[in-house]
């Protein structure tokens, strides 16, 4: 199936809405805000798919304009399911100067035989802001089926002012290298990321107190790593989707919540 999502948030009297919005089978929109008052627009991406199937090819586009605020939330869990071809995923996202976008979709769950590839490119402004994350499982572990997937490969390339400042490339072949081996996954089953990008972040104040939060979450294992700009990248080893997702929200509010770790000259 090829199918194509795109949506443009803008902000009106100091509140995001949702300007324009386009999306095909399976695809649909939720806004799921619950504070009108409040500056962010929460909206869900939603599909009337199981999952991804065989021969996808799926294309997002996600537009905000000045001063925009959105989180973008996922329905459920991204299934892959088994293929005989290889599915795709191609998400654009540009940022104007004062937008932030935050994004922490479920976890990918990739079953047996499947091979799937996302390529993520991300343009921000000079102050804009970007919290984007990522978990992969090792797939079906209660049924059995650990690291029996063929092929799963996420790109991402952040561009702060049409430069390239990151590039992700994250490629997991099974039947080629044991993820679980020393170097990769460590014992572990679960991977968790999250880039962190914003102008007035005061990073060197902020890792620790992640650092001391992460700390207290039994079960896994990180580390956080400063950008060549003002930001940061986390990476974390677990055994359980559930908890790496709970320390992903965590890390995010902290960052948006916690305004003694902020300049106070912007805030969202």
């Amino acid at each position: 199936m090829i199918a194509s999502l795109d949506i443009t948030a803008a902000l009106r009297d100091g509140r995001t809405y949702l300007k324009k919005s386009f999306w095909q089978p399976p695809f649909k929109i939720a806004d799921v805000t619950e504070d009108r008052r409040r500056p962010t627009l929460h909206l869900m991406q939603m599909s009337a798919s199981p999952g991804v199937l065989a021969g996808d090819c799926y294309q997002i586009g996600i537009q905000l304009e000045e001063g925009a605020a959105l989180h973008w939330h996922t329905q459920s869990y991204q299934r892959l399911f088994s293929m005989a071809s290889a599915a795709h995923q191609q998400v654009r996202v540009d940022l104007a100067p004062r937008a932030a976008l935050t994004y922490l979709p479920h976890p990918c769950v990739p079953q047996v035989g499947a091979d799937f590839r996302a390529d993520n490119q991300i343009f921000l402004s000079a102050d804009s802001r970007l919290i984007w994350g990522e978990i992969i499982t090792c797939g079906r572990k209660l049924n059995g089926e650990m690291f029996q997937f063929s092929n799963y490969r996420s790109v991402t390339e952040v561009f702060l002012e049409d430069k390239l400042i990151i590039k992700e490339n994250l490629r997991l072949v099974p039947q080629r290298v044991d993820p679980r081996g020393i170097g990769h996954l460590e014992g572990f089953t679960h991977q968790g990321g999250l880039l962190c990008i914003d102008q007035q972040l005061d990073v060197p104040g902020l890792v620790p107190h992640l650092a001391e939060a992460l700390a207290a979450i039994p079960g896994i294992d990180f580390g956080i790593t400063g950008l060549p700009v003002n930001g940061f990248a986390l990476r974390m080893l677990g055994n359980h989707s559930e908890r790496l997702m709970q320390a992903l929200k965590m890390v995010s509010e902290i960052i948006t919540n916690d305004n003694i770790l902020c300049k106070p000259s912007f805030r969202y």
